[in-house]
């Protein structure tokens, strides 16, 4: 079983900053891309970032000079560094990742239970 926790979220001021993780754990063999996304109220899910196992990214233009992501391949961790917040920002927060169990199978997209980033004044 692979788990991903997230952590990280909270409320924050409009241009203020956050920095989201999020951990794999479990039966792991191998992750590929990572990624988080986000769902605003009464928005449908949206990828905000995604980075390979080899450290390429992809950003969402909303998102583009503002969010940083990157990884520890070593601890099977993903980050999102967010600064200069603003209101539109405010969702849940989700990870996701591509991981492979055994050397055997293939890689399945597994999803983190979200955490809940407000930017309020």
């Amino acid at each position: 079983q692979v788990q991903l926790v997230e952590s990280g979220g909270g409320l924050v001021q409009p241009g203020g900053s956050l920095r989201l993780s999020c951990a794999a754990s479990g039966s792991i063999f191998s992750i590929n891309d990572m990624a988080w996304f986000r769902q605003g109220p009464g928005k449908q899910r949206e990828l905000v970032a995604v980075i390979t196992s080899l450290g390429s990214t992809n950003y969402a233009d909303s998102v583009k000079g503002r969010f940083t992501i990157s990884r520890d391949n070593t601890k099977n961790t993903v980050y999102l560094q967010m600064n200069s917040l603003k209101f539109e920002d405010t969702a849940v927060y989700y990870c996701n990742a591509g991981v492979l169990v055994n050397r055997y199978g293939s890689y399945l997209k597994y999803w983190g239970q979200g955490t809940q980033v407000t930017v309020s004044s």
